[in-house]
């Protein structure tokens, strides 16, 4: 069936056009993520060596802290563990710094369950407004390009499932977590509320979180009076008290029904969802479309890397946009 079979029916909707209002701050801000002295400072490197331990056991050489900003450096730079151990030891040496550079099996076995700084406090002091939204980042298995070109054989591919918490006020990734590719979007939500300190008082997700669980859950966690906006499907019916105490999402059913979906998508702002969708290709034109760690553990702790990474990149400077058009 040709592409523009059903083009008479589809909604026209125009392309916006914006302008970037902060050019100049935004300009030098991309040009600081490649500065080095943003990813190692003075105090990161006076906590290099592991405290002694106490108890019973060898004493460590490296401290998490150390194992981090290798870890780190490795990712901004998508260096495996071996070039990541060969690039610390060329900016120690440039630094002229006597540190010791811990080797690639150290780095790989210290990856593995490693405890990362506490995230700062926000400086926006406003609640959240969160946007969840998941994606697949590829282990391993053949490329397109290879089955396409060569006829190769396609073998079993395995991914992960990366859930990220995006707040639509501070635009700052406020959870996150990797998961394996079974677990669904409403299974791996209790794990990503978890990580919100503050209060919440608008929750955006698309139609898989669609359900009494998530609602409760929600309430539960952030009071009855939090938005939560998630469309509805199709075939939705409304709950029994509709007709005398209708709930958010028995009142979408009905706008829906009486004005059409992109009209209640514009009125309750659910097209701020897009934005999710955004982050989801900043991860993955940034840090990348792969992992490079091979064990769970160690994709998990790479994960939390990336969030600090894009987190860290988006506070040196973000574009204010106005529309033109």
């Amino acid at each position: 069936m040709p592409h523009n079979f059903n083009a008479n029916r589809r909604d026209k909707i125009p392309k916006q056009r914006h302008r970037v209002t902060n050019w100049a701050e935004y300009n030098e801000g991309l040009r600081r993520r490649g500065d080095l002295t943003v990813w190692i400072s003075e105090d990161a490197l006076a906590l290099w060596s592991a405290p002694r331990r106490t108890t019973r056991g060898g004493q460590p050489h490296y401290s998490d802290l150390a194992i981090e900003l290798c870890l780190t450096l490795g990712l901004v730079f998508k260096q495996p563990l071996r070039q990541t151990q060969g690039l610390m030891r060329s900016i120690a040496r440039l630094l002229g710094v006597g540190i010791a550079v811990p080797d690639f099996s150290t780095l790989s076995r210290r990856g593995n369950g490693l405890t990362l700084r506490p995230k700062p406090k926000s400086r926006c002091d406003k609640p959240v407004q969160m946007v969840v939204d998941s994606t697949g980042l590829k282990i391993f298995g053949e490329g397109d390009w290879l089955e396409q070109k060569h006829k190769a054989k396609r073998k079993r591919r395995t991914w992960r499932k990366l859930h990220l918490g995006l707040d639509l006020v501070s635009g700052e990734i406020v959870c996150s977590d990797l998961t394996k590719d079974a677990v669904g979007d409403p299974t791996a939500l209790p794990g990503l509320l978890d990580q919100v300190d503050g209060p919440m008082d608008r929750f955006l997700v698309d139609g898989a979180y669609d359900g009494k669980p998530t609602s409760d859950l929600l309430a539960a966690r952030f009071g009855s009076t939090i938005e939560v906006t998630i469309p509805p499907p199709r075939n939705a019916i409304p709950s029994l008290s509709a007709a005398y105490n209708p709930t958010a999402r028995d009142r979408a059913i009905a706008q829906i029904k009486a004005d059409g979906r992109m009209a209640w998508q514009k009125s309750s702002g659910y097209n701020q969802r897009s934005r999710g969708e955004t982050q989801m290709g900043r991860w993955k034109t940034v840090i990348g479309p792969k992992l490079m760690a091979r064990t769970f553990e160690n994709q998990k702790t790479e994960a939390r890397i990336g969030v600090q990474v894009l987190n860290q990149m988006n506070a040196l400077g973000r574009p204010s946009f106005e529309r033109t058009a």
